[in-house]
């Protein structure tokens, strides 16, 4: 009576009741083709703890922290599935490590860091850790200066799984480190950093081989005062087949020709800042199988011995030498290895200065050439250039870099090097923009590289970079290393910072050049502080 009938459809706004979509709503009773909609039903929970735990590794960090925290169920298989775990290792963790290892008990791969300026955790916590982790495969120790022999003893004796071990900045000494190679057969990774428990000099204990030395694969000793101590586990590891010596101290050569005088199978070998000879390369020509060297800063070495090791690894694919300008490794080594290394992929030169006679022969003759790099060099202009572009067929990836070259040789690549897909060009002052917009466009295809906007900043930071930040912790011989920027090592002299550095660097060196130049010409314009400003500029 005097009432409107509500639509059908009306009744179920703001409720939640939901009509079967196959059925008419009018003759539908109130209570048939209605779902409901439980609210409060989980349906994660009908997903097994297995699945739900791929699903969490597949997750960023940030996002795996959040979801671990959405229900104890989700927090309890996060943890349970979390097999890579890196730690703050100072002193004060060790009382929650109980508590942290009930969450995370399936940790394989560990890594312990602490910085210079706290106390790190000792033995006590080593063991404990050694004890909730007996299936770790790898572990990590970066600063870890209170954890001694005894430590390591138990680490040894309770994780007898271990493959990769790697340590630096660390106090624990040989006794340590042999009970690690008698425990872990299985170890196949040693790397060694800064141990500073082994500088007794030569009467030191020996360390090695033990049962490891049956499966080590990799072995990198890097700024020891007395890394010749590893002698024995070198020697002993007869399936070795990398070894990568960097910034130690002491003669080598007697090492290696003890190390290469038994049957190897090394493939790569890494020389870096160290005492060796022509001797110590002559004694790399018995390792017939190897593929890769890298010889960094090796004032001693010269072509005779570059050209013995070319004759006699006849296998060789990648090799790197930074000649520290010394002019003692040039043409003759170079063509050496054109003549026998027809395997070489890429090749890395810094510091050194081949002229076309090297060049045409290398690129005549090593046709599957696909990475070249020239850098610091004094003799790399236009002509070598543009030799390089119509004889380097097989070439992918050029970078010139701090070499004379000018816009008339990277015009070259325009109809050279068809397979080319990336060239960069650093520091050469004779090449322009306008000749990198031009490559771009002849070859679409090409990624170009140039920096010249970024040359002269880099001439005013040179002489700030001695004084530039330090690796924390180095208690150590000042030594510049040659840092790798993009695969390609620096090769400015004083320049001690690295590849990661080194573009931020240069963008901060260009705002500061801007300002600083301005205000200098004024401070000169008023008479303030001209005389030293203006010889310095």
């Amino acid at each position: 009576m005097g009432q409107t009938t509500s639509a059908p459809g009306n009744s179920s706004v703001g409720s939640t009741h939901f009509h079967h979509p196959t059925r008419p709503t009018i003759s539908d009773p109130p209570t048939l083709g209605v779902v409901m909609v439980n609210q409060q039903q989980d349906y994660t929970s009908e997903i097994p703890d297995e699945c739900l735990g791929l699903i969490f590794q597949s997750l960023g960090a940030g996002d795996r922290k959040q979801s671990s925290l959405v229900c104890r169920r989700w927090l309890a298989v996060e943890g349970q599935n979390r097999h890579r775990l890196a730690l703050n290792a100072i002193n004060e963790v060790a009382v929650h490590l109980p508590a942290l290892f009930n969450r995370f008990d399936s940790v394989t791969k560990l890594a312990l860091r602490c910085d210079r300026k706290s106390i790190s955790m000792n033995d006590d916590a080593l063991t404990l850790i050694s004890l909730r982790c007996q299936n770790l495969t790898r572990l990590k120790l970066r600063g870890c200066r209170e954890i001694c022999d005894q430590g390591m003893l138990a680490l040894a004796q309770n994780c007898k799984s271990l493959r990769k071990f790697s340590c630096g900045s660390c106090m624990f000494g040989a006794k340590g480190m042999n009970a690690l190679l008698n425990y872990c057969s299985s170890l196949e990774e040693l790397s060694v950093k800064r141990l500073r428990g082994i500088n007794d000099g030569f009467a030191g204990e020996p360390i090695g081989p033990g049962i490891a030395a049956s499966s080590l694969k990799s072995i990198t000793l890097k700024e020891l005062y007395n890394g010749q101590c590893f002698g024995p586990l070198i020697i002993g590891s007869k399936n070795l087949k990398t070894l990568k010596i960097l910034r130690c101290l002491g003669d080598w050569d007697r090492l290696l020709e003890n190390i290469t005088g038994r049957k190897n199978c090394l493939t790569e070998i890494h020389l870096e800042r160290l005492q060796v000879t022509d001797v110590g390369l002559m004694a790399l020509t018995k390792c017939p199988e190897l593929e890769i060297l890298h010889l960094v800063k090796a004032p001693d070495c010269s072509n005779f011995g570059i050209s013995a090791i070319a004759e006699a690894c006849k296998l060789l694919r990648k090799l790197h030498i930074d000649g520290w300008r010394t002019n003692r490794i040039g043409d003759e080594g170079l063509i050496s290895i054109a003549n026998y290394s027809v395997n070489l992929v890429e090749l890395v030169l810094i510091g050194v200065n081949p002229t076309s006679v090297s060049l045409m022969t290398m690129a005549s003759k090593c046709k599957k050439l696909e990475r070249l790099a020239l850098c610091g060099s004094e003799t790399i202009g236009d002509p070598e250039v543009s030799c390089i572009a119509a004889k380097c067929m097989a070439l992918k990836k050029l970078c010139i870099k701090g070499c004379r070259v000018t816009d008339s040789g990277i015009e070259a690549f325009a109809l050279g090097c068809p397979n080319l897909v990336k060239i960069k060009v650093k520091k050469c002052k004779g090449v322009t923009s306008e000749v990198a917009d031009w490559l771009r466009a002849r070859r679409v295809s090409l990624a170009v590289n140039l920096d010249s906007d970024e040359i002269e900043p880099e001439v005013m930071d040179a002489s700030t970079s001695d004084g530039g930040a330090q690796d924390e912790g180095v208690d150590f011989p000042h030594i510049i290393s040659g840092a790798m920027s993009s695969g390609i090592a620096n090769v400015d002299g004083a320049s001690g910072s690295n590849g990661g550095r080194s573009s931020n660097k240069s963008r901060f060196n260009l705002f500061a050049a801007r300002i600083f130049v301005p205000c200098a010409f004024r401070r000169l314009s008023n008479g303030g502080g001209g005389g030293g400003l203006q010889d310095s500029l």
